[in-house]
C-alpha cells in the first residue's frame, strides 16, 4: 500500500496519533525550557535549583508511570487520552498560577507525567497496536505531531515573552488542550477496545511468545537496551533545557539558537519518515543499534564550535538520529515482546525514557553550577552516544535470533 493510499485509508486514527503527538509538547522540555530564563528569575533559582526542581517532578512522574501506562492495556485511546488532556490542561493552568517552589515543583510533576508521559505513550501504544505491516509508517507520522510542536512553540514563545506576560502564556495552552479534547474523541469514535485489537492481531515476540511485563524484567535484553532508552531522552533533554545558558556561553541571543530549531525539526521530520518507511521494508533489528551515532556526531559539532552555521550542521546531524529515535525504539517493543502487553511494557521503557530526561537538566546543571559549563560536557555526552551503541549492536544481534522470523 503506498503512503498516501494508506493516510488516506486510516485518516482519523493517524490524526487522533498526531493530534495526542502534538499535545504533548506542553509537558515536553524543548517548551518547558524556553520559559527557563523568566522562571529562574521569577523564583529566585540558580541553573542547579532550577535542573534539581526539574529533576525531582520528572524522576516523580516516571515512578508512577510505571503503573499509569498499563492503563493503555485497558481503557480505549479516546477515553484515557481525554482524561489526561483534561489533567495536562490543569498543569498548564498550575504553571500560571504556581505560588512558590513547592507549588512549581507539582506543577512539573503534572506536565512531565500527563504530557511527556502519558500522551505520548498512549500515541504511541496506540499506533503500535492498531498498525501491524505499516507500523513504521503509522509511527512517523503520528510523531510529525510532536514535530510541528517542536518548530512552532519554543520560537513563538520566545517570541512572545518580550511582548505578553509569561503566565498568560500558560492559561492559552490550557485553553487550547481544552479545546482539542472533543477533536480527539470525534476522530476516535469507532476506537475498538485494547484487548480486542490484541487478540486480533495476535502479534507475538521473541520465541513465539506474548511476552508479559514479569517475563521482559527477567530478560537480559531488557537491560542491556536501557542504557540507550536513556541516552536520547537525558542529553537531547538537557540540550533543549540548557539553550539559554548555552546561548549564553557561545555568545549568541536566545534567539539565534531558537531560530536553528525548525532546522533540526524539518531534518528530524525527513529522517522520521525516512526510518519509517525503511523499518517496514527491513525490520527494526538491522537499524536500531545505529540510530544513536549521528547524535553523538551532532553534539560533538555544536560542543566544539562557536560558530551558528556549524551549529546548524550539528543539529541537522543530530537531528537524524533524533528522527529515526522517534520510530524506532517505538516499533522495536511491539517486535521483539509482541503486542498482547504491549502497553504494560511500553510503560517500564516510557518510565526509563521519563527517568532519563530527568537525569539530563539535574546533571547538566549540577555541572554547570560546578563550572563546567554545557559546551564542555558535549563531548563526554558524545561518547555515551558511541558507547550505548555498540552495547544495542551485540545485544539486537543475539535477540534477532528469537524472532519469530528471524533473519
Amino acid at each position: 500500500m503506498g503512503l498516501f493510499q494508506f493516510i488516506r485509508e486510516n485518516a482519523l486514527f493517524l490524526a487522533a496519533g498526531a493530534l495526542l503527538a502534538f499535545c504533548s509538547s506542553f509537558g515536553q522540555t524543548f517548551l518547558i525550557s524556553a520559559f527557563s530564563g523568566v522562571i529562574r528569575e521569577e523564583y529566585g533559582l540558580s541553573h542547579g535549583a532550577w535542573g534539581g526542581i526539574y529533576t525531582i517532578g520528572t524522576f516523580a512522574s516516571a515512578v508512577v508511570m510505571v503503573w499509569a501506562g498499563v492503563l493503555t492495556d485497558y481503557f480505549r485511546a479516546r477515553v484515557l487520552g481525554a482524561v489526561i488532556l483534561a489533567l495536562l490542561a490543569a498543569a498548564c493552568l498550575a504553571m500560571a498560577l504556581a505560588p512558590g517552589v513547592w507549588a512549581l515543583t507539582l506543577t512539573i510533576f503534572a506536565l512531565r507525567f500527563a504530557g511527556q508521559g502519558m500522551t505520548t505513550h498512549i500515541a504511541v501504544v496506540a499506533m503500535a497496536r492498531w498498525f501491524v505491516a505499516s507500523r513504521g509508517k503509522a509511527l512517523s507520522i503520528a510523531s510529525l505531531g510532536v514535530a510541528a510542536g517542536e518548530a512552532l512553540l519554543p520560537l513563538t514563545v520566545v517570541s512572545l515573552l518580550d511582548e505578553v506576560p509569561w503566565h498568560m502564556i500558560w492559561v492559552g495552552f490550557a485553553v487550547f488542550i481544552v479545546v482539542m479534547i472533543p477533536v480527539l474523541t470525534r476522530l476516535l469514535r469507532l476506537e475498538r477496545t485494547p484487548q480486542s485489537v490484541a487478540n486480533e492481531s495476535q502479534a507475538v515476540g521473541m520465541s513465539g511468545v506474548h511476552w508479559t511485563r514479569k517475563m521482559a524484567l527477567r530478560h537480559w535484553l531488557f537491560w542491556m537496551m536501557v542504557p540507550a532508552i536513556l541516552a536520547p531522552s537525558a542529553w537531547s533533554t538537557a540540550f533543549f533545557f540548557q539553550q539559554v545558558h548555552l546561548a549564553e556561553t557561545k555568545g549568541w541571543t536566545h534567539v539565534q539558537l531558537v531560530s536553528l530549531f525548525p532546522l533540526y525539526t524539518a531534518m528530524s521530520v525527513s529522517a522520521m519518515l525516512l526510518s519509517g518507511w525503511v523499518l517496514d521494508k527491513v525490520g527494526t533489528a538491522r537499524l536500531i543499534p545505529f540510530h544513536q551515532l549521528p547524535m553523538a556526531m551532532g553534539f560533538v559539532i555544536i560542543g566544539t564550535t562557536d560558530s551558528l552555521g556549524m551549529a546548524a550542521l550539528g543539529m541537522l546531524v543530530m537531528a537524524l538520529g533524533q528522527g529515526a529515535n522517534s520510530t524506532l525504539p517505538n516499533a522495536f517493543w511491539a517486535e521483539f515482546y509482541g503486542t498482547r502487553n504491549l502497553g504494560g511494557i511500553k510503560a517500564l521503557a516510557t518510565a526509563v525514557m521519563v527517568l532519563g530526561s530527568a537525569i539530563g537538566p539535574g546533571f547538566t546543571g549540577y555541572l554547570i553550577d560546578q563550572g563546567i559549563n554545557f559546551e564542555d560536557q558535549m563531548v563526554g555526552i558524545a561518547i555515551y552516544f558511541v558507547a550505548v551503541s555498540v552495547l544495542m549492536f551485540f545485544g539486537v544481534r543475539a535477540a534477532r535470533q528469537l524472532l519469530p522470523l528471524a533473519s
